[in-house]
């Protein structure tokens, strides 16, 4: 048997920035009073190794898409190429050479002027930065700790990818990620965009005999000659836009 072959990735300053999610266990949810399973998503930036890290319940496109907005608000810049793993939220269908990106994440990029890049199929080596994270969090982090709730767990997740994470040296660059950070890589990142990115994900609804459709248990109206019809839901932090193939059709408040 051949042995496996691998290439270590130099990333330049600012080239790109690797995202993933890891199990972390139980935590306590002051929302539904309940203990549910957590997730600990990772960012991290291929040069300086910085890394921006949230808890949270799970791996949903809205979860997804607000966890890229926090990220690059936290790092005050946005890289060349994102490389997301194959999940759901980013990637609805993994092909080889043909990714197709859910429209939400796509259009989340176009806001922010980056490319996504995903890993091809069972290779987390392409992500390996991230993956290490990842795996970092989890040990240095996570194992041995015992938080009240994910609130209180995310306020010192916050302060140990500063004060900890970010000062020890990398054992690959040999240096703190924060002063890499800050000495190099932030002026290599592009600029934020003026306005906010409003879309959190877009759905597929079909219409009800009563012309209306249903969004996490809220009905919103449409008009009557589109019963039974599929349509597209587009829906925000504020609003719900509603289409018919490019024609929208209904505008709600979001319930």
């Amino acid at each position: 048997k051949q042995p496996e072959a691998v290439v270590r990735v130099h990333s330049q300053a600012g080239e790109d920035m690797q995202v993933d999610f890891g199990t972390v266990g139980q935590l306590y949810d002051p929302v539904s009073k309940k203990i549910r399973t957590a997730y600990v998503f990772v960012a991290t930036l291929g040069y300086s190794r910085h890394q921006y890290a949230e808890l949270v319940f799970d791996q949903k496109i809205a979860t997804w898409i607000g966890l890229h907005k926090r990220a690059l608000a936290f790092f005050g810049g946005v890289p060349k190429r994102v490389i997301p793993d194959n999940l759901k939220s980013a990637v609805l269908k993994a092909l080889v050479h043909d990714p197709i990106l859910g429209e939400a994440y796509r259009k989340l990029a176009l806001h922010y002027g980056f490319l996504i890049s995903p890993t091809i199929p069972h290779t987390p080596e392409h992500k390996g930065k991230v993956e290490s994270g990842v795996h970092y969090v989890k040990r240095n982090f996570i194992a041995g700790q015992e938080f009240t709730d994910i609130q209180a767990a995310n306020r010192h997740l916050r302060e140990w990818v500063m004060n900890t994470a970010g000062v020890r040296q990398h054992g690959t660059t040999h240096e703190a990620p924060l002063h890499l950070f800050h000495e190099i890589e932030k002026q290599h990142l592009l600029p934020l965009p003026v306005g906010p990115f409003e879309l959190l994900e877009i759905r597929p609804v079909t219409v009800h005999p009563d012309c209306h459709v249903t969004i996490d248990g809220s009905f919103y109206s449409v008009p009557y000659t589109l019963i039974n019809q599929e349509l597209t839901a587009h829906v925000s932090e504020r609003f719900v836009e509603i289409y018919k193939e490019r024609e929208l059709v209904s505008t709600h408040p979001r319930s």
